[in-house]
C-alpha cells in the first residue's frame, strides 16, 4: 500500500506513483445486479490482499446487496446541510486521505448535492483517479451521453443525468452485467427494483420487454465497441518501430457502408442496407462520392438532399466526400470507419461498358480484405 503525509492536495498528487484505473460495471437497466457484481469483486480483490474500500453504495434496501457489503469499510459519507435538513454525499477528500488501493463507488451519472466538491460524481472520480487509486463504478446504459436521445426515442423517458463518452472510453476494462427480461420483470413485480408503493406509470413503461431488449442490444454493442478499441491499442503496439509482428484486427461489432450515386435506384439501396444493419444491429453510413469537377444540376442536388434526409431519418450517418477515385476512397473510408459489409446498388451502364472496364466490386476486392461486397437488386 502507497502512503504519504501531504501537505497540500497538490503534494499528495504529485507523489501517486501513476493513475488509477477504471474498471466500469454497466447493465441495461436498473436491477440488473451491477452494484452486487461489483461488491463481488470487490470481495476476491480483498482476499486477494488489496486494500478495498467502499466510497458510496447504494443498496435500494436490497437484503443480498446490504449482506454483500458487509466486511467492506466504508469512508463516512460528507454531510451537506441545506436550510434544517441534512443531507449526505460522497467525502471525496477523505477518501483521497485515506489512499486506498481500490474504491468503490456506486451511480456514476448521480449529481451531487449543492455545495459539494464537484457538481457531478463522474467529476468525483476523476479526481480519485488523478490521485492515483483505482475505481470500480456502475451505470446504466441509458446515461451515456451519446445515447440520451436514442435512449428517449426508444423509452419514451427524458434522460436528465448523463457521463461523457469519454469516460466510458478511457475506462480499462468495462463489464456488462446481463439479465434477462423476464429476471427484470420478476424482480420489478417483487419490489427488488423499486417499492411498489414508489411505482410510477413512466417506470413501468421503462421495464417493457420492448424496451429492455433494444437497451441490452445498445450496451452490448458499446461493450463490442469498447472491446474492439482496446484490440487495435493491443495491436498498435506490435506495429512500432523494433516490432516483428504486424497484426490485423478483425471488427467485432459490425458496421454498414451504403454506397450510392445521383442515380435514382439511391434511395432503395439506403433503405435495404439499414434494414440489413437493423438485422445485424449494427451502425451504418451512406457515402455518396463526388467527383471534383463534377456539376449536378438542380434535379441531381434535389436528390441527394433526399438521400441525406433518409439516411438521417433511418438513424444512419451520411458522408458526402469529393475524391477522383471512387473505388480507393471508398476503401480508405471503410477503414477509417472500421466496416465490415459494404453495399452498393446495380450498376445502370450498358453491358458492353461492364466488360471493357474493371467493375467497382472487382476494383474493391482488390483494395478491402476482411470485408464482405453486397451487390443487391434496385428493382425489389
Amino acid at each position: 500500500m502507497y502512503n504519504y503525509l501531504a501537505n497540500s492536495p497538490d503534494d499528495l498528487y504529485s507523489h501517486r506513483p501513476h493513475r488509477g484505473k477504471h474498471k466500469i460495471f454497466l447493465s441495461m437497466a436498473p436491477g440488473a445486479g451491477k452494484t452486487y457484481k461489483m461488491l463481488e469483486e470487490a470481495h476476491q480483490m480483498k482476499q486477494e490482499g488489496i486494500d478495498v474500500v467502499i466510497g458510496w453504495i447504494e443498496t435500494h434496501g436490497r437484503e443480498e446487496t446490504v449482506l454483500k457489503a458487509k466486511d467492506l469499510e466504508i469512508i463516512p459519507p460528507k454531510k451537506i446541510q441545506q436550510g434544517k435538513l441534512a443531507l449526505y454525499e460522497m467525502d471525496v477528500d477523505a477518501i483521497i486521505a485515506r489512499q486506498p488501493q481500490l474504491i468503490l463507488i456506486d451511480e456514476l451519472a448521480h449529481t451531487n448535492l449543492l455545495g459539494s466538491q464537484n457538481n457531478r460524481r463522474y467529476q468525483d472520480v476523476e479526481a480519485i483517479l488523478a490521485a492515483g487509486i483505482d475505481v470500480y463504478s456502475t451505470v446504466n446504459i441509458q446515461h451515456l451521453e451519446s445515447l440520451s436521445q436514442e435512449v428517449t426515442d426508444i423509452t419514451g423517458l427524458v434522460v436528465r443525468e448523463s457521463i461523457p463518452n469519454c469516460l466510458f472510453t478511457n475506462a480499462e476494462n468495462v463489464v456488462f452485467v446481463d439479465a434477462t427480461p423476464e429476471i427484470l420483470e420478476e424482480r420489478l413485480s417483487e419490489g427488488k427494483i423499486y417499492p411498489s408503493s414508489k411505482m410510477k406509470p413512466e417506470v413501468q413503461n421503462f421495464f417493457q420487454r420492448r424496451n429492455i431488449v433494444a437497451l441490452r442490444k445498445l450496451a452490448l454493442r458499446q461493450v463490442a465497441d469498447k472491446i474492439e478499441q482496446q484490440k487495435i491499442q493491443e495491436a498498435s503496439q506490435f506495429n512500432k518501430p523494433g516490432r516483428e509482428c504486424n497484426r490485423e484486427v478483425c471488427s467485432i461489432q459490425e458496421r454498414i457502408l451504403i454506397c450510392i450515386s445521383d442515380e435514382l435506384n439511391s434511395l432503395n439501396v439506403i433503405i435495404r442496407g439499414a434494414r440489413l444493419a437493423e438485422y445485424m444491429n449494427a451502425p451504418f453510413h451512406v457515402l455518396f462520392i463526388e467527383k471534383p469537377d463534377s456539376y449536378p444540376s438542380k434535379e441531381q442536388k434535389i436528390y441527394l438532399a433526399s438521400c441525406k434526409q433518409m439516411c438521417q431519418e433511418l438513424k444512419g450517418e451520411f458522408l458526402h466526400i469529393s475524391a477522383l477515385n471512387t473505388a480507393e476512397e471508398i476503401a480508405k473510408v471503410a477503414k477509417d470507419y472500421r466496416i465490415t459489409q459494404v453495399i452498393f446498388g446495380q450498376t445502370n451502364r450498358p453491358f458492353w461498358q461492364t466488360l471493357l472496364s474493371k467493375s467497382l466490386s472487382n476494383q474493391l476486392m482488390h483494395l478491402i480484405k476482411n470485408i464482405d461486397i453486397h451487390i443487391i437488386s434496385t428493382t425489389k
